[in-house]
């Protein structure tokens, strides 16, 4: 019997991809032919993905991002309210500007994932809707350029949703992310 293929950084950026592909599917496309991979390569390493995610004695969500990423490029103590969390950090090729982090409460619970901007790296200047391009910026970007943004429910558990008015017109927009990675801008309600 032959042993699995490792999974790696590589895969798992085919498992962010392959969520991104809904609302951004020439980007994706793109970017899976940088990372030299096919369809059937992204469905496989999705499908392996879940797997890991829903095995019922697999590792908890910090020990799996640790096998499959490797240990972390940096890790950050922070306070969120009344509670500590650590704040671990990872470089992705695909994104040589953002890092993959993930927030682990005590106990090692992972609270939130998603692709934030790297230390250093420059913030996209964000000052009108019309700066806001798919993969340009992150949740945390748009919420605190266009504060104060509502956070909304996303459609799937990797998505989020921010609620926000354009402060050169006024108008209403909602800008929705996939692993925190904006996706795309519709109109708001009124």
């Amino acid at each position: 019997m032959t042993a699995p293929a490792p999974f790696g950084p590589l895969e798992f950026q085919l498992v962010l991809l392959r969520r991104m592909a809904d609302h951004q599917p020439d980007l994706v496309e793109d970017a899976r032919h940088e990372l030299s991979a096919t369809l059937a390569d992204m469905r496989e390493a999705n499908r392996r993905w879940q797997a890991m995610v829903r095995a019922p004695r697999g590792r908890g969500a910090l020990r799996r991002y640790r096998s499959v990423l490797g240990e972390p490029e940096s890790s950050v103590r922070r306070t969120v309210g009344d509670l500590e969390c650590d704040a671990l950090l990872w470089r992705l090729p695909l994104w040589p500007d953002l890092r993959f982090e993930v927030m682990a409460g005590p106990g090692g619970a992972v609270w939130n994932e998603w692709l934030v901007r790297a230390p250093g790296a420059p913030a996209p200047g964000l000052r009108t809707a019309g700066d806001l391009l798919p993969w340009s910026c992150t949740v945390e970007e748009v919420a605190r350029a266009f504060a104060p943004a509502r956070p909304m429910e996303g459609s799937a558990p990797t998505r989020w949703a921010l609620a926000f008015t354009d402060p050169s017109d006024h108008r209403p927009w909602i800008a929705e992310f996939t692993w925190g990675l904006l996706q795309r801008l519709l109109p708001g309600r009124v």
